[in-house]
């Protein structure tokens, strides 16, 4: 490698793996690789994403000031302040993507208006930090009159009391550039007002908005916002909208089967999501039945992508209506669907099948005849049954043939071991599997998963095992020794795993050639570890590790100051405590970083 000249290693060897963990890597082995990485790659480097990691500002500052030509950066800023962000706030920044921000206040929003003229990207995930919703509307309103070439803006406040007036009158300081618009949260009222503002020309010549995709987070969803939203953006492509209410809606503010008919007048529409989640009000839109289901069949025939949750009065018909109709869909999902059974697809083997994505979740009534039916699309990469929990192992062998298949989630399914051995033995590429709730599934299962020959011991870089008490030390202990593509473990609620399957997990890529190195483990209330599995997350141990959650178990009951040797110890490691899903996803604002 010394004897290579230096432009043969940028072009032919560095140039083609991008990624900045890669670079750091090859970085490592010699001299002449890290000279052709400091000077010919990092400083030529036009995008940077470093979302998969909760970096400090040091290690920040250090990455950053070496790249010159960056364009696009994308950060996990759970541990960053504002003034970790200014020194990289430049007029060169295109697109920039800013999430976690548990630090950030919305004074960014001025920095970013100020240093960043030519942006056309800009995503923000902020955290509640009780601030005054005016001071946070001004802010965006000064960013918003500099930034004049935005295209992309998406702005999220995540907490618990998150006061949704913060995006009142955002409309009337929105550059008419923007074609993607993404808010959370927001008023009816005010979105209403923001649709009307919006209101665009059936001319994409025209100099008025030309919004293309809307998505927002609303107190309610209504006609009155159905009708403002169709009669004002007839160009929209992609709508997606979802409501958290805190008590039954009114019937003059709830989405009936009137307000649901003219989403059709959005003739471009290819993308539709809407959602009542049952976060803060266990209810649905109960107004709403087959004969509305029936109306968007009819209008919106276009649609590729259909997203629905809390559609409890929607039986098969309305939905086979919509499979039917609906010729070119790829991507079809329905959540809380307590009417839908195996009848909904009773006739998707009679036309060709087009579904790349199929969601069921929680519908309680689909069994494993639905499965089969939807195996003869062969074009099927993503499965998803979390909460069908009457699929059984009779579909697993239709599973297995689906050769482009790379996402499954059983959870809480009525699956055994002897239905893991069909997978295992299948050809299906399978990189993400969660068997989260399945009881029936012991450690036998997982040895047959993984040592039955088949594609998935070759493919599966993911797997959750969590709330299933027939895992245990044996299981994992397969899993490090035969998982060698697995970069993310979860074993949440597993009572019988010990510190010899930890061990085993923290040490096996050593030992191995070939294995990936774990990335994120999920190890929450498992009760069987000791406190001093703690030591554990040292280095050398666990190379490559990125989160843990460590919430419930006796890892915390250690003193702080080992915590603290292994946090400065390894920087980028998040110690999660709090009970959080893998990553934080949607934890991270309720905890400091």
């Amino acid at each position: 490698m010394e004897g290579l000249p230096n432009y043969l290693i940028s072009e032919e060897i560095l140039w083609k793996m991008l990624d900045l963990e890669t670079l750091c890597t090859m970085a490592c082995v010699s001299k002449s690789l890290r000279f052709s990485v400091d000077n010919e790659v990092l400083p030529y480097l036009a995008s940077l994403d470093l979302s998969n990691v909760s970096i400090d500002e040091q290690s920040l500052y250090r990455i950053l000031n070496r790249l010159k030509s960056v364009n696009t950066l994308t950060l996990n800023c759970q541990r960053l302040g504002d003034s970790s962000l200014l020194p990289f706030l430049a007029p060169q920044i295109q697109q920039l993507n800013l999430f976690r921000c548990s630090l950030l206040s919305s004074s960014v929003l001025n920095c970013i208006g100020a240093n960043c003229p030519f942006l056309r990207v800009l995503t923000v995930e902020f955290a509640d930090q009780g601030s005054p919703p005016i001071l946070f509307r001004k802010n965006v309103a000064y960013m918003l009159s500099k930034c004049r070439y935005l295209e992309d803006l998406s702005l999220k406040i995540k907490g618990t009391e998150v006061d949704s007036s913060a995006f009142q009158s955002i409309e009337f300081s929105l550059p008419r550039s923007i074609k993607f618009l993404k808010l959370k949260p927001v008023l009816e009222n005010n979105a209403i007002h923001l649709a009307n503002r919006l209101r665009v020309s059936k001319s994409p010549s025209s100099s008025g908005f030309v919004l293309q995709f809307l998505s927002l987070l609303l107190d309610v969803i209504s006609d009155r916002l159905l009708v403002a939203i169709s009669k004002s953006l007839p160009l929209l492509a992609e709508l997606h909208l979802e409501d958290r209410p805190h008590k039954e809606p009114t019937d003059d503010r709830d989405l009936t089967n009137y307000g649901l008919h003219f989403i059709g007048s959005c003739h471009f529409l290819t993308d539709l999501s809407l959602i009542r989640s049952r976060q803060n009000y266990q209810g649905s839109f109960k107004r709403i039945n087959d004969m509305g289901m029936f109306q968007l069949a009819q209008t919106c025939t276009d649609l590729e992508s259909v997203k629905l949750s809390g559609f409890s009065k929607v039986s098969d018909a309305g939905f086979a209506s919509l499979l039917q109709s609906c010729q070119r869909l790829k991507k079809f999902e329905v959540r809380n669907a307590f009417l839908m059974s195996d009848l909904a697809f009773h006739d998707i083997i009679q036309a060709p099948c087009t579904l790349a994505e199929v969601r069921l979740l929680y519908c309680g009534l689909i069994t494993s005849e639905t499965v089969k039916k939807l195996a003869f699309s062969r074009s099927l990469e993503v499965l998803d049954l979390c909460g069908c929990k009457s699929v059984a192992d009779s579909c697993l062998g239709s599973i297995s043939c689906l050769q482009r298949l790379t996402t499954l989630n059983l959870t809480g399914a009525h699956i055994t071991d002897s239905g893991l051995s069909v997978i295992g033995q299948g050809n299906t590429p399978i990189s993400y599997l969660c068997l989260r709730g399945c009881k029936r599934i012991t450690d036998k299962g997982i040895s047959f998963l993984l040592c039955g020959g088949g594609a998935i011991a070759q493919t599966l870089s993911a797997l959750d095992l969590g709330y299933i008490p027939g895992i245990s030390d044996n299981g994992i202990l397969t899993i490090a020794t035969f998982g060698r593509e697995i970069t993310e473990l979860c074993i949440r609620n597993c009572f019988h795993v010990t510190d010899l399957a930890l061990r085993a997990l923290a040490t096996k890529r050593w030992s191995q050639d070939r294995s990936k190195q774990l990335c994120r483990v999920d190890i929450f209330n498992c009760a069987g570890l000791s406190a001093d599995a703690l030591k554990l997350l040292r280095k050398p141990l666990f190379h490559g590790l990125h989160w843990i959650g460590i919430g419930k178990t006796h890892l915390t009951s250690n003193e702080d100051t080992m915590i603290n040797e292994i946090q400065k110890e390894r920087p980028w490691l998040t110690l999660c405590f709090n009970g959080c899903e893998m990553e934080c996803h949607d934890g991270w604002q309720f905890h400091s970083p």
